[in-house]
C-alpha cells in the first residue's frame, strides 16, 4: 500500500510532519504537489504522474477537490479515500470575486505567506493567538510563494455533488467540530452523497486538522486504514 497526500490551500507536504510517524507504516508516503498548475483537472495529473500505480488518496481542504478528481481521472488506482475539512459546493460569486481581488493584489516577489488574521480565522477560536501554530502555517505559504498563491487564490472550484455517487471506493468523510471555513453540512453533504461512505467529527478542533489536532486525526484515520487492509 502507498498514501498520496494531497495538501489544502497554501499549504506544502510539512502539514503532516505530525502524523507522518503513524501514517508511515501504510506508507511510502507521496506527497502531491499543488505550486504548479492553476485547474483542479492539471494538479490531479500531475499528482497521478508521480503517484505508485494503485495508492490510498488523502485529501485535506482543497486537497480535497483535488482528491476527487484523481478519482474522476484513475479510479482503478486508488484503493480508499479519506476527505478531510473539505465541500463538495463550488465557491460563491462573491467568495471568488473577494479571492480574485486578493490573488491581483499580491506582489509577484517577496511573499510573506497568509496574514495571520487569515490564519487565524482558519484555527480553533482558542487558537487565534498561538504564535507558533500561526508561523507555522504562514512558512508553508512563504515557502510555495506568490505565484502560488495568486494561481490558488483564482482556481476554480465547481460544486460537484452531482458526481459524488460516481465514487466507489472506500471512502472515510472527516469534519472538525470548530471549523469556521467549511461547515459541518457541508462535510455531511460528502458523506450522504458517496455510497457506503464511513464519517467521523474531530470535535475539538478548528480547520487545520492536521496541525491542530493530528492526534485525534491519526486515531480516526489509523483504525479506519488498518479495516481497509485485511483480506
Amino acid at each position: 500500500m502507498a498514501l498520496l497526500l494531497v495538501p489544502g490551500y497554501m499549504a506544502d507536504d510539512t502539514l503532516w510532519d505530525d502524523m507522518r510517524a503513524q501514517l508511515a507504516p501504510f506508507g511510502p508516503l507521496v506527497h502531491a504537489d499543488l505550486r504548479h498548475d492553476a485547474t483542479l483537472d492539471a494538479m490531479a495529473r500531475r499528482a497521478l504522474a508521480s503517484a505508485p500505480p494503485s495508492f490510498t488518496l488523502i485529501g485535506f481542504s482543497m486537497g480535497g477537490y483535488v482528491a476527487r478528481e484523481i478519482v474522476r481521472q484513475a479510479p482503478e488506482r486508488v484503493r480508499a479515500l479519506v476527505l478531510i475539512a473539505t465541500s463538495t459546493r463550488p465557491d460563491s460569486p462573491a467568495l471568488r470575486h473577494s479571492k480574485g481581488a486578493v490573488a491581483k493584489a499580491a506582489p509577484s516577489v517577496s511573499f510573506a505567506g497568509l496574514s495571520r488574521v487569515a490564519i487565524a480565522s482558519s484555527l480553533h477560536e482558542r487558537e487565534r493567538d498561538n504564535a507558533a501554530l500561526i508561523e507555522r502555517v504562514r512558512m508553508m505559504g512563504v515557502r510555495l510563494g506568490g505565484a502560488a498563491f495568486r494561481q490558488q487564490s483564482m482556481l476554480e472550484r465547481p460544486g460537484d455533488l452531482h458526481l459524488l455517487a460516481q465514487i466507489r471506493c472506500p471512502t472515510l468523510v472527516i469534519a472538525a467540530g470548530h471549523d469556521r471555513l467549511r461547515s459541518l453540512q457541508e462535510s455531511q453533504e460528502l458523506h450522504a452523497g458517496i455510497p457506503g461512505a464511513d464519517f467521523a467529527l474531530i470535535e475539538d478542533s478548528g480547520h487545520m486538522i492536521p496541525i491542530e489536532a493530528p492526534h485525534a486525526l491519526l486515531g480516526v484515520i489509523v483504525p479506519w486504514l488498518e479495516r481497509q487492509a485485511r483480506p
